[in-house]
């Protein structure tokens, strides 16, 4: 069985840590299992944690007036699910669903914060890799807006 610091490890967001600054990150981290259907968060609610996606998937929803939860992206293997503990008022800014059984590495929003605060260079790493997730994500819906729309005027507000 792999230890969380091994696990750690292997993830793509935290490429650049010291050893010794993915030990630190570990004693905050447990593994986690969310089984297919259950709702790991609901938009709105209190942002405490992040997950980082070892295998299985989750779709990531938010609610539109009318037609309910809306399926937004799914996350697979390797995916972060979760940056809104990091800014206030950490609170959701979405929902997300377990698709199928998934098995992730669970950190506690809190702690973690506290611990970059006592360590601004893992702080800086964490923040560094978190920012290229939440580019990466814009991008894929720049995209999705361009396939739903075309060549349309894209509609605002």
């Amino acid at each position: 069985m792999h230890t969380t610091y091994d696990l750690l490890r292997t993830q793509p967001i935290l490429d650049g840590m010291s050893d010794w600054q993915l030990e630190r990150l570990s004693r905050h981290a447990q593994r986690s299992l969310f089984h297919a259907g259950n709702r790991i968060f609901r938009e709105g609610d209190p942002a405490d944690r992040l997950w980082l996606i070892l295998s299985g998937a989750v779709t990531v929803d938010t609610a539109l007036p009318g037609r309910g939860d809306v399926v937004v992206e799914t996350l697979g293997a390797n995916a972060v699910l979760g940056w809104s503990w990091l800014f206030p008022p950490y609170r959701w800014h979405f929902g997300a669903v377990a698709r199928e059984t998934t098995s992730t590495v669970e950190l506690d929003g809190s702690s973690v914060r506290e611990l970059c605060q006592r360590d601004p260079v893992l702080g800086y790493h964490l923040t560094q890799g978190l920012m290229r997730v939440v580019v990466e994500r814009l991008q894929a819906t720049r995209g999705r807006l361009i396939e739903v729309y075309g060549g349309e005027e894209l509609p605002i507000g």
